[in-house]
């Protein structure tokens, strides 16, 4: 077994790789930017050494520094976790020539498989189903409005290296086409290396599904069940689960078999993950397609090992230092439902726009104690895979990912209910973030009901996420905690009976305003009565806190519920299932005299292109003069390496540009103005 393993990665995936290495014995070493010089990954780490610049170019995609770091520290083996350097031949061949161990597939299946135009035709060639499209090169925009008007739109347009939803457009016309394949082309080199792009037909109503794959070099090769990615923006994976609850058993072998057939005709082996695209009105169970062959470790890995009890981690070091699986294809297990959520530091109010800066508070919720839940467990599990810490930056330099929140119980049902109690408790101040919207997910009908589509997000929030809706019992709960949190508060500054956070005496009346209505609240020593009617609530508050624990919320009168709780204008700010709301709390005989307050109105923006988040101008379509019509695309933003394309609000005439290609450009800053 390896004595010093390197793991050439960052963020959360090193702090995976490297829990694994230590319960193995194995020592660790880190490699780090200048960004990351004090990253839990360094701290973790038995040693650590630096690579350079905070740009992954000049960093983490070097491939000569991280090998010198390993023949100076002695590492014997290194793990690329995913990402950067995880799928590139040239660095398994040059790991194998300076006699270091590569922890991941061969580099001939690397090669095979990692180019997604040549992995289509290997597919095709092996009898495995493919999506129709067309796999030559295409050398010029209007090759590919070509391309795509005879293979019918909608079409996919996607960088032949790419991967983690980069480098793919959605067209379903001319003018997307028109719009969209140059920057398709541009993102694939920048984040790739390689500007190649295939166009294939998009399957309408298609699930995400994949199989997890691990070989050994003794030629044993099995498949570990199914994972469900159909949840997604912009091609980029937002919640897995495993098993998927769309896939029969009968499914489950057909792809599985399928997955491994295709494995080993490349002579894989490691951990790997053959994805598929699977149309959702299909009953035959026959409806999938090949898409690609992930040669590496994937984000969504926690999930299998949940349901199957299998340390993907460990096999794959295992695997690397020429073990054999141990187990075969009738001992994989498949225990209970797994559910992943990414939490991303963007903001789902402003159009899931990208948000840096650093954590002022991150406490995620208490994670559950190993070992894995597939061993056996039989109550639900939390556990949290992340890299950050309170007081940490969120960069502009990389991908936006703050942390994985999985959680485990025996049924579908309990994974979505220990997800959503998991989210309430989960405390991140700082960068935008995401953690409002995967509670309104996991509370949706139609993801409770497993009806799944890649379109999921799209179709059910067409108009952006405004926060998911609060029923009234809800409500009624939270003016409760709003005037029980400005009763402890006041309690506080009277100093009564010497102590925080006990009720006043006699009883305090309150109007809480939630959603511009109206509730008339009384805490005493005896409840709450909220709008005439005794809450059957136990509340747990200290002044100065920002957890807020409801006992007894639910028409079962024993659902636990919690809620992030802040100091607001003449009130709090709760948030709790999915969404904040500002409660304005006045004492009773105050409130009847507040009626004439007028509320501020928001300037109006609209003649301004703003950027809507820290990034790099790398196009400006206009200049002053061009006339311009609303919907049309003015300029692109790089951020955390994807361009987001600016369009004007109304049409007009420009009348000034503050900006120039190239600049790096600050949230709110002004690009140009129209008259």
């Amino acid at each position: 077994m390896f004595k010093k393993i390197l793991v050439a990665n960052r963020g959360e995936i090193a702090c995976r790789v490297m829990r694994t290495a230590k319960a193995m014995g194995i020592k660790t070493v880190a490699v780090y930017s200048d960004a990351d010089a004090r990253a839990p990954h360094v701290l973790m780490a038995d040693e650590s050494v630096r690579l350079g610049p905070a740009p992954a170019a000049e960093s983490y995609l070097k491939a000569e520094l991280i090998l010198l770091a390993a023949k100076e520290t002695g590492a014997d083996c290194i793990h690329p976790g995913y990402g950067f350097l995880s799928e590139r031949e040239s660095f398994a061949l040059a790991c194998g020539e300076a006699g270091i161990a590569f922890v991941g597939p061969p580099p001939n299946a690397i090669a095979a498989m990692g180019d997604k135009i040549e992995s289509k035709k290997l597919a095709k060639a092996a009898g495995v189903n493919v999506v129709p499209g067309y796999l030559g090169e295409i050398d010029s925009t209007d090759h590919a409005v070509e391309i795509a008007g005879g293979i019918g739109y909608p079409v996919m347009m996607k960088a032949s290296a790419g991967g983690g939803g980069k480098g793919m457009r959605l067209a379903y016309s001319e003018q997307d086409v028109r719009e969209g394949f140059e920057a398709t082309k541009r993102e694939g080199l920048a984040s790739f290396g390689d500007d190649r792009v295939f166009i294939e037909k998009f399957i309408e109503s298609p699930r995400h599904i994949e199989i997890q794959l691990i070989g050994d070099q003794h030629g044993n090769i099995v498949y570990l069940n199914e994972r469900e990615c159909s949840i997604q923006r912009r091609h980029q994976k937002v919640v897995e689960e495993a098993p998927s609850p769309f896939v029969t058993p009968k499914m489950r072998k057909a792809m599985g078999e399928q997955a491994v057939a295709l494995a080993q005709a490349v002579g894989y082996y490691s951990a790997g993950t053959v994805e598929l695209i699977v149309s959702g009105a299909d009953t035959t169970g026959e409806g999938f397609y090949f898409l690609e062959m992930n040669t590496r470790l994937q984000v969504e890995h926690p999930v299998t090992e949940e349901i199957t009890g299998l340390d993907l981690v460990e096999l794959m070091i295992r695997v690397a230092a020429g073990e054999p699986l141990g187990f075969t294809q009738d001992d994989v297990k498949l225990n209970g439902w797994s559910i992943e959520n990414r939490v991303y530091a963007e903001d789902p109010y402003r159009g899931f726009l990208p948000s840096i800066g650093r954590l002022v508070r991150y406490n995620p919720p208490e994670a559950s104690p190993l070992p894995l839940a597939g061993g056996g467990a039989e109550e639900p599990r939390v556990r949290v895979d992340d890299g950050v810490r309170e007081g940490g930056e969120v960069s502009m330099f990389y991908d936006p990912m703050i942390a994985k929140l999985i959680t485990w119980a025996p049924t579908r049902d309990g994974a979505i209910a220990a997800q959503i109690a998991a989210l309430d408790a989960f405390e991140l101040e700082g960068p935008g973030n995401n953690i409002d919207f995967l509670s309104a997910i996991m509370q949706h009908p139609c993801f409770q009901s497993g009806a799944l589509t890649t379109g999921f997000i799209a179709e059910e929030y067409p108009e952006g996420f405004h926060g998911a809706p609060a029923d009234v019992e809800l409500l009624k709960t939270l003016a409760a905690v709003a005037a029980f949190a400005a009763t402890a508060e006041a309690d506080r500054a009277r100093r009564i009976d010497g102590q925080l956070g006990k009720r006043l005496r006699p009883p305090a009346d309150w109007v809480v305003t939630i959603d511009k209505i109206d509730h008339a609240v009384t805490v005493s020593t005896d409840g709450i009565m909220v709008d005439g009617e005794e809450l059957d609530l136990a509340l747990e508050y200290t002044p100065g806190d920002r957890m807020v624990v409801a006992d007894g919320h639910g028409t079962d009168g024993d659902e636990h519920l919690t809620i992030r709780i802040a100091k607001a204008r003449a009130g709090f700010k709760l948030t709790a299932r999915g969404a904040s709301h500002v409660a304005r709390v006045l004492p009773a005989r105050v409130a009847p005299y507040t009626a004439h307050l007028i509320e501020k109105v928001a300037p109006d923006l609209s003649k301004f292109l703003i950027c809507p988040m820290p990034g790099l101008l790398v196009r400006l379509d206009v200049a002053a003069g061009d006339k311009v019509e609303a919907g049309q695309a003015l300029a692109v933003v790089e951020a955390m390496k994807m361009e987001n394309i600016l369009r004007a609000e109304k049409t007009g005439t420009v009348k000034s540009v503050a900006a120039k290609t190239g600049d790096s450009l600050a949230v709110d800053q002004v690009i140009l103005e129209l008259d």
